[in-house]
């Protein structure tokens, strides 16, 4: 099988370019034309051809690129352009920047000339700045010879570029990132437009009524805005004023903790808050809008941006973030399979604390696990010192939210204001005794964040050792955490700062041009490799799934496939054996999960 790598240029103007729109928008829009592309076969010469479609299709045609496989530095753009626009699928796709976010993060850059740079394969031309605002017929010939060449060096970097970064790539991430490129190029999902404009009605009366019973006092005075927050259960963000240097609440534009309840799963709070910040809309009535946008175009590219985390987990991309749809939601009920399928949705059933169980070598718990027990009432058993049968509800919901969020080293402030998020109010002193219990009854997970927490200095010194269960993880010195799979977890530039009176470990995270230093001790190490570790479980799941049936998305720890509505039962069946299906290098792992179909996502 040969590697075809492509390039394809395209008009953009002052205000039609991809720093405008999506690129789900961009390639759909009536505005878009494609100037040429670029083509190598096996790293061999590029060639360039510029035409209308139909020349253009012509060449590619002679590739016979469905029978090959495809190389490109952001495939997303490119596969969108040779499937929709020309028709033609490859059989399978290679991609540099996924593989450039997998090995080095946000540390490089995502960029071709960035990544060309560091591993120093060549230099990539300015060519395309002067293309700004031309049109195929716009171009002189000297003009689009020029053009031409700099697409062909294009070529030649991202192949020069792709044989530095495959030695050693792991095989199955090559998968999964085709995998990932396809659920946007190759979209089957419908959505259903008049359940969308309905929706969106309803949210704009719907913030309209809430918004007449509030005067510009109540959204503009801190302590009026902090009751309003407060009567949504929401635990108003505080900070410290840079002004008085006493604590005060967080409702500035800047403040990141506030935006981020512009996400909030509860509209009332969104509504509130984008009041207050003077947004237009919720986040809510611009996702409806910008599906409905979607449907009166075609069908639902689904974006996911590979490796989003340095922990390796899927995020939301191209302004679509399928991540944190709130459960129930009408988007959910929106999308739907193509005819004559249904949408099967399976969840990994508390993937991180099983992890963190058999990682820790807490075999107790890992028992339990394995053997389908309430593990969260055998938690509130020992907090409130009771039978598991005499549990109420409301005490299990305690013991579960210690079990998923005190496994990585939560002090009883954190998980008392945790509690509070969810309505459920206790003391500091019962915040401590329920941590504490937590910590008495695991001490093996206790353990584990005492011997991360060494890792982390083993880091730091640029000593090599293991870390969990199997020795499972390597810590191989700065380079970080080499996790199952053959990829890092990296921790860039892990230094010791004196911070008052105690010296803490930090490492930087990029953001945009901002360098956050970021605190690293035992039990963030532990929730970061517990998160790589499920991720790898995810993906290895996906393809398993994939073998049989087309997996469509994966949210969080799940994973969602479309099949024949006919066989839905069957393949149900088949879903569920695959995310209970162990890692070789975990075979003590006791994983499960929890499935539904439907006519939607949202049925599921």
């Amino acid at each position: 099988m040969k590697i075809i790598t492509l390039d394809f240029e395209t008009y953009y103007s002052q205000e039609f370019s991809l720093t405008k729109l999506t690129t789900e928008e961009y390639v759909r829009d009536e505005r878009f034309e494609v100037i040429g592309v670029a083509v190598s076969v096996d790293g061999g010469p590029p060639t360039w051809c510029s035409g209308n479609r139909e020349q253009l299709y012509q060449f590619l045609d002679t590739y016979d690129i469905p029978n090959n496989l495809c190389l490109a530095h952001n495939a997303q753009f490119d596969g969108a352009i040779l499937n929709w626009i020309f028709g033609i699928k490859p059989k399978g796709w290679l991609d540099t920047l996924c593989m450039g976010r997998a090995l080095h993060g946000t540390q490089v850059g995502g960029s071709l000339k960035a990544l060309t740079q560091f591993y120093d394969v060549g230099v990539k031309g300015s060519e395309v700045e002067d293309a700004k605002g031309y049109r195929r017929g716009n171009f002189t010939p000297e003009h689009l010879a020029h053009y031409g060449e700099y697409c062909k060096n294009d070529v030649a970097l991202t192949w020069d570029l792709f044989n530095c970064m495959s030695k050693g790539f792991p095989r199955t991430e090559l998968r999964l990132i085709d995998l990932t490129i396809r659920m946007f190029t190759e979209p089957v999902l419908k959505l259903n437009p008049t359940m969308l404009q309905a929706n969106l009605l309803i949210i704009k009366k719907h913030r309209e009524k809430l918004l007449e019973n509030f005067s510009e006092d109540h959204l503009m005075s801190n302590e009026k805005f902090a009751e309003l927050l407060k009567a949504h259960d929401v635990e108003p963000p505080r900070k410290v004023s840079k002004v008085t240097g006493k604590e005060a609440w967080a409702f500035a534009k800047t403040d990141e903790d506030f935006k981020a309840l512009l996400d909030h799963p509860n509209i009332e709070v969104q509504t509130l808050v984008a009041a207050r910040l003077g947004v237009k809309g919720t986040l809510e009535e611009t996702r409806t809008q910008r599906f409905l946008d979607i449907a009166h175009r075609g069908t639902l590219p689904i974006p996911l941006r590979y490796y989003a985390a340095h922990t390796g987990r899927w995020g939301g991309d191209d302004k679509v973030n399928l991540q944190n749809l709130p459960r129930g939601s009408k988007l959910k009920l929106a999308i739907r399979p193509p005819e004559g399928y249904k949408i099967i949705d399976s969840d990994s059933s508390q993937i991180e604390a099983r992890t963190l169980a058999w990682l820790a070598g807490q075999d107790d718990l890992v028992e339990a696990f394995e053997k389908g027990e309430d593990v969260y009432k055998i938690m509130a058993s020992a907090i409130y010192g009771k039978e598991i049968t005499e549990i109420t509800k409301e005490e299990r919901f305690v013991g579960k939210t210690t079990i998923l969020g005190a496994g990585y080293g939560m002090g009883s402030a954190k998980f008392k204001n945790q509690l509070k998020t969810f309505g459920v109010e206790v003391t500091d002193e019962e915040a401590k005794r329920i941590i504490d219990t937590y910590r008495a009854t695991y001490p093996q997970i206790v353990a584990l964040w005492k011997t991360a927490g060494d890792s982390i200095k083993a880091i730091l010194r640029d000593q090599q050792t293991h870390l969990g269960r199997n020795d499972v993880l390597a810590i191989d010195g700065k380079e970080g955490i080499r996790l199952p799979n053959g990829l890092y977890i990296h921790y860039p530039n892990i230094r010791a700062v004196q911070n008052e009176d105690k010296t803490e470990i930090v490492y930087d995270v990029k953001r945009g041009k901002q360098v956050i230093p970021t605190r690293i001790y035992g039990g963030k190490l532990i929730e970061n490799v517990c998160q790589a570790l499920a991720r790898i479980i995810i993906g290895d799941q996906m393809l398993m799934v994939a073998k049989k049936y087309r997996v469509v998305m994966t949210v969080h720890d799940a994973i969602a496939c479309i099949v024949p509505e006919n066989e839905v039962k069957t393949a149900q069946e088949y879903v569920e054996l695959c995310m209970k299906l162990r890692p070789q290098w975990g075979t003590e792992l006791p994983l499960n999960c929890e499935s539904g179909y439907g006519d939607s996502y949202g049925d599921c």
